[in-house]
């Protein structure tokens, strides 16, 4: 279903979910550490103002959509941002078909970077639209769940949670030990999941957006369906230097995989990759 396909588009970023019959065999190692954000790589992994945009495609080329990234500071609210991730099958081969753009947007504070609102806007085929918010008690461990301006739940949770946007900007700062993972705690399915993170090896890219690139291959695995139902792997290369930029996500899908590829990225605070084939209005 075309539907069930591109909406997978909006969660390439971080989570993959297990293909039944494997969830038994996924469960956390609980002797795996909790992931610590490196503190020196916080001026360039929230610097107040980044932009990464990604072609997707289906297996074989054919573009289907357009994944869009921004992490931007909150003015006047100290060590405040907004991620804000663009999910739509503009310029896609499916978009007179069923067009969608949802619009997600996380807001995190502290040295934790963890969520403290989160607000979703779907828009999908002609007829469908949803309204979603969730707030973050993190000191209080309760999370209240409204939809279209009804309350859906109030959730109690045991210990600090990202969500599924905070928690693929904020690994991305952690430390990568190859052959080996961390957790990273995620609310999602109304329950707070410990997610393994996977350092699985480095890998060179000759072509990318950024030129010839070094990257560490890193394998999160979920056993949760989240706000878009799922199946298969997610792999994600960040280049392997101090601006950790993602540079390929692939999620295989029920048929076939995704893929979504660079095509464009600003970020002043890191030097070593100055703005790229960037446009405002892509």
């Amino acid at each position: 279903m075309i539907a069930s396909i591109l909406l997978i588009l909006a969660l390439l970023v971080f989570p993959s979910a297990a293909p039944a019959g494997e969830a038994e065999a996924r469960v956390p190692d609980k002797n795996l550490p909790y992931g610590v954000i490196d503190p020196a790589l916080l001026p360039i992994g929230y610097s107040g103002r980044e932009v990464l945009q990604y072609d997707v495609s289906w297996t074989g080329g054919i573009k289907i959509g357009e994944l869009r990234l921004e992490v931007n500071a909150l003015p006047g609210e100290e060590e405040s941002f907004e991620i804000r991730a663009t999910v739509t099958t503009k310029n896609g081969a499916v978009d007179l078909i069923y067009p969608i753009k949802d619009l997600h947007v996380t807001r995190v504070r502290g040295p934790k970077r963890l969520p403290y609102h989160y607000e979703i806007w779907q828009k999908e085929g002609y007829s469908y639209r949803a309204h979603r918010v969730l707030e973050y008690n993190q000191e209080g461990g309760q999370i209240v769940y409204m939809k279209n301006n009804k309350l859906e739940g109030v959730f109690t949770v045991d210990g600090e949670t990202n969500n599924e946007f905070s928690s693929f900007f904020n690994s991305r700062l952690m430390e990568f030990p190859l052959g080996s993972g961390f957790i990273v705690p995620t609310f999602a399915d109304k329950k707070r999941v410990e997610v393994v993170v996977n350092a699985i090896a480095e890998k060179r890219f000759e072509k990318t957006l950024l030129g010839p690139v070094s990257t560490v291959e890193i394998m999160p695995v979920m056993t949760f369906k989240g706000l878009y139902d799922k199946r298969g792997d997610t792999v994600i290369w960040y280049t392997n230097d101090e601006c950790r930029v993602p540079v390929m996500i692939n999620s295989k899908i029920i048929i076939g995989s995704l893929t979504a590829e660079l095509t464009a990225y600003d970020n002043p605070a890191c030097r070593r990759y100055p703005a790229v084939a960037w446009k405002k209005d892509s």
